[in-house]
């Protein structure tokens, strides 16, 4: 067997990527293009299937097991004969695989999930937003196709360009065919001669990008826009899967949503509150006048329509409603007391009576506080 730890310079309990470092490592010295010697050429190819074995999961647990896909008479398989075998004897071999024969080295890419924090104004009416993401993408150098520019594939010495191979063992049944695919080229029929140095024949390579955005007006914390093809390349520069921006909206210092409608609470002094009044009020939509009524109680509400935030599917705006909060003075001088007791005289407030008020109101409570919150 060939030491392909060795040949890369690697531990046997190297990292994945440790041994694409060593690799890259080695072919930029080695390599044709750079060293013409025979002798480089001969180490290269020792060190591209050392990379080929040992960056493939299943290759590397065999090739540690003791089955070495180079060496001379491996048939690409090792020893072991498993029920699947049986199966595939009576169902037909390979059954469950999608396709027979050599397959391709292109797969589509994975989804992508980002996060994105916007400020309450932006779900009222929609914002353009710019994200900064990190996703693979098609390799430049090879152009998704995994060979350095310049090489090209063999065909695999082991299935004869198939991408499976063919086995028979004997069973309690008798003798029985197998086919699976090709260890040493992973069933793709070819095998890269020298992989790219720059995505070590993965044909994408990882990198950050700025992509522009569009946050449609009436989202909420949870709502998840999707981009078709913007998230992460495939094998071998096959078609990118989806990006997937999910949204959070910040908390506002004034306002708080519930629903589409938003929610704030003014300050009113006693007077005001009593006398009635108006008085303009700050909202997304710029300055409005607001209607305060003689008589206002605290916690009263009051609403300006369409000034909510815009129904995310359909037409139109939720509702602003601001509930009083009626303040009392705390400090008084002799005058302003004076002019307070004598109002009290005139009401007949002099010795209020206190009165419980009932811990659940009523039905007709419930309407009123239900078409004031209107």
């Amino acid at each position: 067997m060939n030491d392909y730890y060795q040949d890369l310079g690697v531990s046997r309990d190297a990292s994945p990527e440790d041994i694409k470092r060593a690799y890259r490592k080695k072919a930029r010295t080695l390599h044709p293009d750079v060293n013409p010697s025979p002798e480089a050429e001969e180490q290269f190819k020792k060190v591209s299937q050392a990379y080929d074995v040992l960056s493939d999961a299943d290759k590397r647990r065999s090739y540690d097991m003791g089955s070495d896909p180079y060496a001379a008479g491996a048939a690409g398989f090792g020893q072991g004969f498993s029920f699947s075998d049986i199966m595939d004897a009576f169902f037909g071999a390979g059954a469950g695989q999608a396709q027979r024969g050599p397959r391709s080295r292109q797969r589509r890419g994975q989804d992508a999930l980002i996060r994105l924090d916007i400020d309450l104004g932006d779900a009222v009416f929609g914002a353009e937003k710019e994200l900064a993401i990190e996703t693979a993408v098609v390799c430049s150098t090879c152009h998704g196709d995994g060979a350095q520019p310049g090489t090209s594939r063999r065909t695999c010495d082991v299935c004869g360009g198939r991408g499976e191979i063919q086995q028979v063992q004997r069973s309690f049944l008798g003798q029985v065919m197998t086919t699976r695919p090709c260890a040493t080229c992973q069933g793709y029929g070819e095998v890269l001669v020298s992989p790219c140095f720059e995505c070590s024949g993965d044909g994408r390579v990882r990198t950050r990008r700025t992509l522009k955005i569009k946050v449609p007006a009436g989202v909420d914390t949870g709502t998840r826009i999707q981009l078709g093809g913007e998230g992460e390349v495939g094998q071998g520069g096959g078609p990118a899967g989806d990006l997937y921006v999910e949204v959070a909206v910040r908390a506002h210092q004034t306002f708080q949503r519930r629903g589409d409608d938003l929610h704030c609470t003014v300050e009113l002094p006693m007077t005001a509150a009593a006398l009635g009044t108006t008085i303009k009020l700050d909202t997304f939509d710029g300055s409005n006048e607001l209607e305060i009524k003689a008589g206002t109680q605290p916690g009263d509400a009051m609403t300006l329509r369409g000034l909510g935030v815009t129904h995310l599917r359909g037409t139109g705006r939720g509702d602003l409603i601001i509930h009083a909060n009626v303040q009392t003075p705390t400090r008084l001088d002799e005058q302003q007391e004076e002019l307070l007791r004598q109002l009290a005289t005139l009401r007949g407030e002099e010795h209020p009576a206190g009165r419980l008020s009932p811990a659940h109101p009523g039905l007709f409570g419930k309407l009123r506080d239900a078409f004031k919150a209107k």
